[in-house]
């Protein structure tokens, strides 16, 4: 099988591997398509996530849809072709956040796609079958990509708590900041301002279900929101850009006792927080790790409101081609939304 590395900063290379059988309680995949997170393009462009480094050669990818090859000793209902969204996130299910139902941070957790664990830019996985989520009939593998990191919109939902009519910012339109944008909408936001320096992705933002797109190199955004909301501020304000001033910038333009949510991952291991703007309004600052049990949920959604979704959905790139799509991720060139690994 094909097996696409990530060998030294911004370099892929494909090499050829052969694939284990699938053990006990675990299927073979055949990895259709894999969307590109904005994680990934943290390992390739700053070789590392915050405090977390590269380790040479490493496999990334955790937005794969596939194809049930085989199955393993004591697997049932799955049969070779059935196709399948694949969770990248190995829980232990025993430890003390595992049994209180908040998988996303057990202490055991193996996430497909970090130094120690080979991500889904490859050909082939075999997977515990608990990891495999039918695909909807009528979503093709690249919709499917969708459902990992609309699961971690919807899992910014319940710390934004938003209540119908609520106004809220969101920093950042790439995939996420536009996920984040269409999971807002639906829930009944007031209005919704999008924070995006990247004209494309201000346009995409707009057809996402954003209100307003404001440029933060032709104005500042604090102030616009601030002049918009007539001194109060928003109610509630995520941050899926971690770049920059945008965490206090979202602190800044949050009215007294609101919401900030922290999405996005900062490329810095240590971050300058506004402390004593947060302190003196009280606001509720909030970090989002992955998801945690929504995937099932980001499923019907993609299913129910393919219209919705389909403007992400811009490049689909071959697995020979890897490092040019990051390349154009990493420049914002060509209008890219998500971009699509097709193998």
């Amino acid at each position: 099988m094909r097996v696409a590395e990530l060998y030294q900063p911004r370099r892929f290379r494909l090499i050829e591997a052969s694939p284990a059988e699938p053990g006990p309680g675990e299927i073979q995949v055949k990895v259709d398509a894999v969307g590109i997170c904005g994680s990934d393009l943290h390992y390739f462009s700053d070789g590392a996530i915050g405090d977390l480094p590269c380790a040479y050669p490493m496999v990334l990818g955790h937005e794969p849809a596939g194809t049930v090859l085989k199955t393993g000793p004591g697997v049932s209902g799955w049969s070779a072709g059935d196709r399948a969204a694949l969770e990248p996130a190995i829980y232990c299910y025993h430890c003390e956040f595992c049994m209180t139902g908040r998988h996303n941070v057990c202490s055991n957790i193996r996430f497909l796609s970090t130094p120690q664990d080979p991500g889904f830019f490859r050909e082939r996985v075999n997977l515990p079958a608990g990891n495999l989520l039918p695909l909807p009939r009528d979503l093709s593998v690249e919709e499917g990509t969708l459902f990992e990191p609309l699961a971690v919109a919807l899992h910014s939902m319940q710390f934004a708590a938003l209540r119908l009519g609520e106004t809220v910012v969101v920093f950042g339109a790439g995939p996420i900041g536009l996920l984040t944008i269409a999971m807002l909408r639906l829930s009944g936001a007031g209005r919704i301002w999008s924070v995006e320096p990247v004209a494309a992705r201000r346009e995409l933002a707009l057809k996402m279900g954003a209100d307003a797109a404001i440029d933060p190199a032709a104005a500042d955004p604090v102030h616009e929101l601030l002049r918009e909301t007539g001194g109060r501020g928003v109610d509630a304000a995520i941050d899926c850009a971690a770049r920059g001033e945008s965490l206090n910038q979202a602190i800044r333009a949050t009215r007294n006792a609101g919401r900030v949510v922290m999405t996005g991952i900062p490329s810095a291991v240590r971050v300058a927080l506004d402390f004593h703007s947060m302190r003196r309004k009280e606001l509720a600052l909030f970090n989002v790790r992955r998801s945690n049990h929504e995937s099932e949920e980001a499923l019907e959604l993609l299913r129910d409101r393919r219209s919705l979704f389909a403007p992400l959905l811009t490049h689909t790139v071959p697995l020979d081609r890897i490092e040019s799509a990051f390349e154009m991720l990493e420049r914002y060139e060509d209008g890219a939304g998500k971009v699509v690994i097709k193998l």
